[in-house]
């Protein structure tokens, strides 16, 4: 069975349900995490090609231009998850052409950038959501992993596609920029064209009360008959949701008011806490030199630029002998394959086997390992000074640095990067769900924004201290995680509203103690009766007070 036998135990989902259909539209819908990665990591690398920079007439200092042009804005659409995907990659579409019919014209690549920044940002918060809504609860955290995963493989081509070009197209063919910027919309127009395929949210049409089209999809998607009892108690949940809580159109006003209630506002504190804390993770970093004050900033992705823990990592190598084209291939290609590889782990171990509270915790400590290793062997081996000097010092403590930085990247990928994301999709409410991962997304942007600018400031002031730095915040974290996050494997994005009912310090108390406040393989059960149904959960909401 391999791979795809990982599910979360205690759930009473059938097997039909984790069927090759819901991995298909997952798979489809992930093209646009496939576009984004790339084409954050493609357009740096080819902004740096002499042929771009002689066709396009670029200096020095007109160069820096690539890092301010990478851009997401929230985006919020409201007809529909299928549509606003379609919509995203077609708009995508658009940018990515701009940028390859670019013919020597800067403001083209501007424009361009800006425009396939709109489809990216659209697309980023929509399709986690739409993944999370159309998904069996045992394999969740699998099916928001491609996504991950897609991110990741992205941003891994875009390297690998730039060195290729590089390498093997003649420098005064304009092909040289024009192959990597072209592939980029191999990606969109897969998005575009499969989401045709795609059928809409489920609970999206339900929360518009078209609840027999609902039903329709659920039966298609889930690959059992409509009077499955399965199929029965996941409709009974939505409908239920969506009768208590939307019994009339909520304004803008009341939907950002609702933000605030009781078993709202803590999942959006939690939410909002984690996608901040993944950017102190150490893995991001916009540009290793203080930013050009006079160029504009459109904003950040998670996947922009170089990674904090690799700032040191062309001097570790280069003192252990590798140098020139080959520093490049360790300290960016392999390590993309490195934090590529801790997504697999993440989508078809972790999620589901490990699940999303203990990811955390275990990627707090043992994350902290290596990003406390790397500062203490800079410290004691300045491998600066080292490469500078051309001193070559083969030591195995120099080597286990080296792994240090892999290392690192495959854990933070596995943990906390993957989860952020994930239980920021699945914890919010029907109602206000696109709103809530937006205010939660936006989050993880600003995060970013300011280590991005923080942090080579630190390098420079701290050295191998921001490297303690970021450690200690890795631990940190982890002891946060401990009291305040709950766990959410195996639940029904239904059953959010009750693990979240009390204070997430309670709940995660209630949990520790044995007593989880929904039990999977008892309130959901396919097999129940609905009078016993019933019942487990008044059970469950009088056990509650005893936590």
């Amino acid at each position: 069975m391999g791979f795809f036998s990982t599910h979360a135990s205690g759930t009473q989902d059938p097997s039909e349900v984790r069927n090759w259909r819901i991995h298909l539209i997952a798979l489809v819908a992930s093209m646009s995490a496939l576009a984004m990665g790339y084409d954050t990591a493609v357009i740096g690398g080819t902004m740096a090609l002499d042929s771009f920079r002689r066709d396009f007439h670029l200096d020095e200092v007109s160069s820096s231009v690539r890092d301010t042009i990478q851009g997401n804005i929230v985006s919020t659409f409201q007809f529909g998850r299928r549509k606003t995907v379609m919509l995203a990659g077609t708009v995508f579409l658009v940018g990515g052409t701009l940028m390859t019919a670019a013919s020597g014209n800067l403001n083209l690549i501007y424009a361009g950038r800006a425009i396939a920044g709109l489809g990216i940002g659209a697309s980023s918060l929509t399709v986690p959501v739409y993944i999370a809504e159309t998904a069996p609860p045992s394999i969740r955290g699998r099916l928001v992993g491609i996504f991950e995963i897609a991110s990741q493989g992205g941003g891994m081509l875009g390297f690998w596609i730039n060195y290729a070009t590089d390498r093997t197209i003649d420098v005064n063919s304009r092909a040289q920029w024009i192959v990597p910027l072209g592939l980029q919309l191999a990606p969109g127009l897969g998005l575009a064209l499969g989401m045709i395929w795609c059928p809409e949210s489920p609970r999206w049409l339900a929360r518009g009360d078209h609840f027999d089209t609902a039903e329709r999809i659920l039966v298609n998607i889930r690959g059992l008959p409509a009077d499955h009892e399965y199929i029965r108690r996941e409709m009974n949940d939505i409908r239920t949701q969506v009768e208590e809580r939307t019994s009339h159109r909520m304004t803008k006003k009341q939907m950002f008011q609702k933000l605030f209630q009781k078993g709202i506002r803590n999942r959006m504190g939690l939410g909002m806490a984690l996608m901040f804390l993944q950017s102190f993770t150490g893995k991001m970093l916009s540009n290793p030199r203080p930013p050009a004050p006079h160029l504009p900033v459109f904003g950040l992705t998670c996947a922009t630029g170089v990674n904090i823990i690799t700032y040191y990592a062309p001097r570790i190598f280069e003192s252990l002998g590798i140098t020139g084209t080959s520093t490049k291939l360790f300290s960016t290609g392999f390590y993309g394959i490195a934090k590529t590889f801790g997504m697999f782990l993440f989508t078809f171990w972790v999620a589901e086997r490990v699940g999303r509270r203990k990811g955390l915790l275990w990627g707090s400590a043992l994350g902290c390992i290596p990003m406390l290793y790397i500062g203490g062997y800079v410290m004691r081996a300045n491998p600066t000074r080292a490469a500078a000097e051309g001193v070559i010092n083969r030591d195995g403590w120099g080597y286990l640095a080296m792994a240090c930085v892999y290392i690192n990247g495959i854990i933070i990928c596995a943990t906390w990067q993957g989860i952020t994301w994930l239980y920021a999709s699945e914890v919010q409410t029907l109602e206000i769900r696109m709103l809530a991962v937006s205010i939660t997304t936006a989050t993880t942007w600003l995060g970013s924004f300011i280590i991005a600018r923080s942090t080579p400031y630190m390098i420079s002031d701290l050295g191998y201290g921001a490297y303690f730095f970021f450690g200690a915040i890795l631990i940190l974290m982890g002891i946060w995680a401990f009291f305040f996050v709950p766990e959410t494997k195996g639940l029904t994005l239904e059953d959010m509203d009750t693990l979240f009912m009390n204070p997430t310090h309670k709940t995660v108390w209630a949990q520790m103690r044995g007593r989880p406040i929904v039990a999977p393989e008892r309130a959901r059960s396919p097999s129940i009766s609905d009078e016993k149904f019933e019942a487990n959960i008044e059970a469950a909401q009088v056990e509650r007070p005893k936590s």
